[in-house]
């Protein structure tokens, strides 16, 4: 195949946009563009006005746009349709532009979901989620339809808190204040790299001594330091790494239209992690 010319006119660009932009996306869809031929290149930016990029990316065409924390719902009001997988959950971490015409889905819904199922964790366990934002809400919602019924969402904020766990029917609470469970989910930055708190602990020990499963959805690094204390207690890990991947892989199908093999799914995985 002919290696695709860097920086031309005809290029499709897609983007990302996050108060810490990371290199995953970056990697693995330029990786997929390059396996597969496509005049295509994505960028990440970290923007200083949400509204303007928005404007942006209907101004220049920009094909697709991936939202991260913390604009997954601040971004709701700038789109023109909610497709059913944002609207459901009122979250946003993709934005396809059809001619002008900007449309939001969430992917991360589809990652979560996919990945208790893949794991085979029994909906009778206990869970405990910590964080009440977007991403959170995706992790309730998937956790809710999946048949979970004992949901625990930890988060200092009352009003989010409440609010996120009364909506699915779940209990909120606080502080963890010592609370166990079967399964704990960190949906909060701590831990990720780049933070104030990249070097924290998202849950305390003796909280991932009593879990079953320990899910961390902190892409980056690979191994939180959440991830690398639960496998060292022996835990079923599942990591940010692999939410990236599935919500990742689920937007190129939506920007470019193109569902790549497994293995080539897995090169570009392999390449977004060896950075």
């Amino acid at each position: 195949m002919e290696p695709v010319p860097i920086l031309n006119k005809d290029m499709t660009l897609c983007i990302s946009l996050s108060a810490r932009p990371s290199n995953n996306g970056t990697r693995f869809h330029n990786h997929l563009y390059e396996q597969l031929g496509l005049n295509w290149i994505y960028k990440a930016f970290a923007p200083t006005d949400l509204a303007l990029a928005i404007a942006g990316v209907r101004g220049l065409g920009i094909r697709g746009c991936a939202i991260s924390m913390p604009y997954k719902e601040d971004v709701i009001a700038l789109v023109d349709a909610m497709d059913p997988s944002a609207k459901a959950i009122d979250s946003v971490n993709t934005i396809v532009n059809d001619g002008g015409r900007l449309t939001a889905y969430n992917t991360d819904y589809t990652a979560i979901e996919q990945l208790l199922e893949q794991n085979a964790v029994p909906t009778n366990y206990s869970v405990v989620v910590q964080g009440a934002g977007g991403m959170a809400k995706a992790t309730v919602a998937a956790l809710r339809d999946a048949g979970f019924k004992d949901v625990t969402v930890v988060a200092r904020n009352e009003q989010t808190g409440r609010s996120l766990a009364g909506l699915y029917g779940f209990r909120w609470r606080p502080e963890l204040d010592g609370a166990t469970a079967d399964m704990i989910i960190n949906v909060t930055p701590i831990g990720m790299a780049g933070g104030m708190e990249e070097n924290s602990l998202s849950f305390p020990l003796e909280t991932v001594d009593a879990a079953k499963v320990v899910f961390d959805v902190v892409a980056l690094p690979a191994e939180t330091p959440l991830i690398k204390a639960a496998r060292a207690a022996g835990k079923v890990v599942i990591t940010g790494a692999e939410v990236a991947t599935i919500q990742a892989l689920e937007q190129f199908v939506l920007y470019t239209g193109v569902r790549p093999t497994t293995e080539q799914v897995r090169a570009a995985e392999e390449f977004m992690r060896a950075q």
